[in-house]
């Protein structure tokens, strides 16, 4: 049913967590199934230094978020719109249709990270 590294990113989850002084934070929520996601990011010289992230849902989801952490890490903010829902479940193996949720959830809070990196 689930890819191997889908369970390995829900088993073994990447940067979970909160960073304590963060220079956004960025919440996103599935109003359909009310998996909910916020991403802190530290950024250094318009670049991802860290990232972390609080989850809660479904395995998908837990496992989408983690793997979102390692698609923005060391990222330039300019290169936000490039990461896509299909990104994000490639980067977990694959989403069985029921699942493909997840990887939505990831980028439209990616989405919401770029709205405000252009506002500051």
């Amino acid at each position: 049913m689930y890819s191997a590294e889908l369970l390995d990113h829900f088993a073994n989850p990447r940067n979970a967590g909160e960073l304590a002084a963060p220079t956004y934070r960025v919440s996103c929520e599935n109003p359909v199934c009310g998996d909910q996601l916020r991403v802190t990011v530290i950024c250094s010289d318009e670049r991802i230094a860290e990232v972390r992230f609080l989850a809660r849902g479904c395995t998908a989801s837990i496992a989408c978020s983690s793997a979102l952490t390692e698609l923005l890490s060391g990222k330039r903010l300019s290169e936000l719109s490039g990461i896509r829902a299909a990104q994000v479940e490639a980067a977990v193996g694959g989403l069985i249709p029921e699942s493909k949720h997840a990887a939505v959830l990831c980028a439209d809070l990616v989405k919401k990270l770029e709205a405000e990196w252009k506002k500051s």
